[in-house]
């Protein structure tokens, strides 16, 4: 009875640890696999008394002006020469692990080196191609009259400057002429500088009236006003916009035809407001369209709107390209490339390296050995070939972890729960000793 009694009456301490450890091998059981858990106990069963002792007094040092500046021991910082700092403890995103080489293959981690160069993002967007307004005429005649013949009769059509664009008969026109031929008649006859002066104002105001040196050349010639006049084109471009109709009447100042030329013409291409600092002016840009594939065009960015679009709440930027074949249509669709440079350059590393949770962005680091440790660290831009930009956190020429690092954070932050366990059990015992010991055990 006595024996009985004994078998069945365990002291308290034992009943909790019993507890303890139940509730420890189901979370592993959860999140680790066997080749892990196995990793970890013959790491930890290798670990002699000197890594224990080195791991107790080990302390991470880091530079308040350059975070991503992190030691072992205090010192000064190689970059400001500022003191190092003793750097926070991480214990919300975990713990360093420990794993072997051949656990470490079997999960298999890959790692990347952190790498400092230029900062390159390719921003793919699409855009419309439109007239360039700085090579568009309108052409409105000066005078009231009526269109006697039209030489330029449909639009689209293509006009050279200098070609006939339609005869028109005006009364005005006809007053001025006649007041040309009689002051020319006079300084001819009556030579001096009187004479000279108003037949040189009345010249220019055939000019105004848009009269080419030839035609008031051949008007002296033949001493006789005109009926008709013939407008000329002005520019070279294809007519967008036409009102001019044979026989109808105009008013001076009216629009009747509208030239652009098309051997240049814009891109309105569309930016949402975050790749607004990546834009300056000189930047090149790649467009393709869709129904012609396997074709680019080269241009460059010559102009950012001051201001966004109320409805789609992005930015446009004007893109110009060459456009000496015609190929590129007004109002055409197309895809657009973009590539910025920063300024300076950065740290990168790739994109797949970093957990996020949301409020906060975690990477591995390895110290050798088989060590790993988490690190928060703050991301800038995304950038080309599946990087990203970091602003603090880690340092040119550390190693990080590319694959695996899910695994290996699980690792950690149960490696922390049982550490917190310990602390919470006996406050007075060294709880990376007892930590390392339990998972000994397994």
């Amino acid at each position: 009875m006595n024996e009985m009694n004994t078998n069945t009456q365990f002291p308290f301490r034992t009943v909790l640890m019993t507890v303890l450890v139940s509730a420890v091998v189901t979370i592993l059981a959860v999140y680790l696999s066997g080749h892990l858990l196995t990793g970890s106990r013959n790491a930890n069963e290798n670990m002699d008394a000197s890594d224990h002792t080195h791991e107790k007094t080990t302390h991470l040092y880091t530079c308040g002006m350059h975070p991503w500046i992190v030691q072992e021991g205090p010192g000064n910082c190689p970059i400001c020469g500022m003191k190092l700092t003793p750097k926070r403890s991480e214990s919300k995103g975990g713990v360093e692990i420990r794993i072997d080489p051949v656990t470490e293959q079997n999960m298999g981690v890959r790692t990347a080196l952190v790498k400092k160069g230029e900062l390159v993002h390719t921003i793919r967007t699409y855009g419309h191609i439109t007239y360039d307004e700085t090579r568009t005429v309108q052409i409105s005649p000066r005078f009231n009259g009526w269109i006697v013949k039209l030489y330029v009769d449909f639009t689209g059509k293509q006009v050279e400057k200098g070609d006939p664009l339609f005869d028109i008969y005006s009364p005005e026109l006809i007053t001025v002429q006649d007041e040309y031929l009689e002051a020319f008649k006079n300084a001819r006859q009556y030579p001096g500088k009187t004479g000279e002066k108003f037949l040189s104002s009345v010249k220019r105001k055939l000019k105004f009236f848009d009269l080419t040196d030839v035609d008031i050349h051949n008007i002296e010639i033949s001493g006789k006003a005109r009926d008709t006049i013939t407008i000329r084109s002005p520019a070279t471009g294809v007519v967008i916009h036409k009102k001019a109709v044979e026989g109808g009447f105009v008013m001076s100042g009216q629009n009747i035809y509208t030239l652009s030329d098309l051997s240049r013409v814009w891109v309105e291409a569309h930016i949402y407001e975050y790749e607004l600092p990546l834009i300056r002016i000189g930047l090149d840009a790649i467009m393709t369209l869709p129904y012609l594939p396997g074709k680019e065009y080269k241009g460059k960015v010559t102009f950012v709107t001051p201001y966004l679009q109320e409805k789609t709440r992005d930015v446009i930027i004007r893109l110009e390209f060459d456009n000496t074949d015609l190929v590129l249509k007004p109002d055409m669709y197309a895809d657009v490339l973009i590539q910025t440079k920063a300024e300076k350059e950065g740290i990168t590393i790739p994109s797949e390296s970093v957990i996020r949770s949301g409020d906060r962005n975690v990477v591995f680091v390895s110290r050798g050995e088989g060590k790993f440790s988490p690190r928060d660290v703050t991301l800038g831009m995304s950038l080309d070939d599946g990087m990203v930009q970091v602003l603090t956190g880690v340092a040119p020429g550390e190693i990080i972890v590319t694959s695996g690092q899910f695994m290996l954070d699980s690792e950690s932050k149960l490696k922390e729960a049982v550490m917190k366990m310990m602390e919470a059990k006996n406050p007075e015992s060294n709880k990376k000793k007892e930590t390392d010991d339990f998972f000994n055990d397994f």
